[in-house]
This record gives structure tokens, C-alpha cells and sequence, in this order.
């Protein structure tokens, strides 16, 4: 078994660099090392282990974010992110002294969106729990977190799974600082930069999200990433 942190990103074939970038964030700031993988729902269901039918859901991650538990096979910590994050810090510091009683870590954000629309013209849906589901740590020693079998996560409704009905006791949702989760453009720009950004509405990988906050150090992610690619022959 790995004793490296496991993180698993949403992968959407629509958003490639989002995640690109998202990983590239993650390792630069990192003080150890990270085991990272895209969460690909084309591979979940060529291993039998995602065998929902297909929906019209905003991202192609939408409910195979459930299954990372699963996937990870261990009891430590491992964590799911959404792709249009990007890191700032070293993600290795939120885990050190969390509370094992705990069956997940998420930013309990509550809010109403402040925009009808997102990404390419895709409306944007309000209900209650609402993004506390796209960063997520998750305490995989928990027998609540053990139960989300592929079974359980390919039968139970989206409503179940995202406002983390699965969890009956409320007191075992451990609560994050807004900085690990802070939604671009929901929240007033704060003087620090946040340790993750979440460009929830659509970020600067979109033609017409370029001017949205914090899209110059997306941009410079992108920049240092496409730098350390190798080069390609002519």
C-alpha cells in the first residue's frame, strides 16, 4: 500500500487542461510526494465498476466521485477534486491532524448562486449542500465511507450522494476552512489568494471567462505546466 496522500481529479474530455493544470498546481507546492490520478468515467465503466446510464449532468465526474474510496483500497486519507481548481499551497498540510472520527472533510459552503449560467451556457442548479461535494477528503478507515460500494453509488440518486445523505449524523461531517474551497465569483475577492480556487462558473481555459478572478495566476499555472513539457520534434 502507498503512504503517498491519493488524489483523484475529475477528468471531462471537454476540459482537459483544467485538470492538466490542476495536477501541475498541486505537485509544484507540494513539501512530498502525491499520488494523482484523472478520474475517467470512460475507464470506471470499462472496469464494470460505473454502470450508471448515461445522463445530461454538467461533468463527466458528476457521481463516479463516489467510487474514490473504492478506488483508493486503503484506510488513510484520500481526497477527490473537481478539475477547475487550482492549488496555491501545499495541499500536504491540510491533512495533517484531522479528526479521524470524521467520515469526510468538505468547505460546508452555503450559499445561492450568483449567476443562472455556467461554463458553455450550462444552467446552474441550487440546492441545498450545493459544491460541498467537489473537494472532498475522505476518511476511508470510516465504515460509512467503506459503504459506498460501486453497488450503492450506481443505485442510490444524485440527491443522496451529493448532499451526503449517506452520512446520517451530521456531526460527522468535519468542516474545512472557505480557503480550500473558495468559489470565484460567489465570494467577495479576499486580500490573500486562497489555497484552492475553484472556478465553479466556468475559468480562464473558456474564451469567455478570461477576466474572472484570479484567471492571471490560472494562466501562469498553464504557462509553468506547458513550459516542463517535453518538447516535440518538428
Amino acid at each position: 500500500m502507498s503512504d503517498h496522500l491519493k488524489i483523484y481529479v475529475g477528468y471531462d474530455t471537454r476540459e482537459d487542461i483544467a485538470w492538466q493544470v490542476c495536477r501541475a498546481s498541486l505537485l509544484r507546492h507540494a513539501s512530498g510526494p502525491l499520488e494523482i490520478h484523472p478520474l475517467k468515467q470512460a475507464s470506471l465503466r470499462e472496469l464494470g465498476l460505473y454502470t450508471r446510464p448515461a445522463d445530461k449532468a454538467a461533468t463527466e465526474f458528476s457521481l463516479t466521485r463516489f467510487l474514490v474510496p473504492y478506488i483508493a483500497a486503503h484506510d488513510g486519507w484520500t481526497i477527490f477534486v473537481d478539475c477547475d481548481f487550482l492549488f496555491t499551497t501545499d495541499i500536504l498540510g491540510l491533512v495533517k491532524g484531522l479528526d479521524r472520527s470524521k467520515a469526510v472533510h468538505v468547505v460546508q459552503h452555503d450559499y445561492v448562486p450568483a449567476n443562472a449560467v455556467k461554463m458553455d451556457g450550462q444552467a446552474q442548479a441550487s440546492y441545498p449542500r450545493k459544491n460541498w461535494s467537489s473537494f472532498i477528503l475522505f476518511n476511508n478507515a470510516h465504515p460509512l465511507v467503506k459503504a459506498l460500494t460501486p453497488d450503492v453509488v450506481n443505485a442510490a440518486s444524485p440527491a443522496h450522494l451529493h448532499r451526503f445523505s449517506w452520512i446520517p449524523d451530521d456531526t460527522l461531517i468535519g468542516a474545512l476552512d472557505l480557503t480550500w474551497n473558495f468559489l470565484e465569483g460567489e465570494y467577495p475577492r479576499p486580500e490573500r489568494v486562497p489555497n484552492a480556487i475553484h472556478f465553479t462558473n466556468g475559468g480562464p481555459w473558456f474564451d469567455d471567462w478570461q477576466s474572472v478572478d484570479f484567471a492571471d495566476l490560472w494562466r501562469e499555472e498553464r504557462r509553468l505546466y506547458e513550459a516542463g513539457l517535453p518538447q516535440t520534434q518538428a
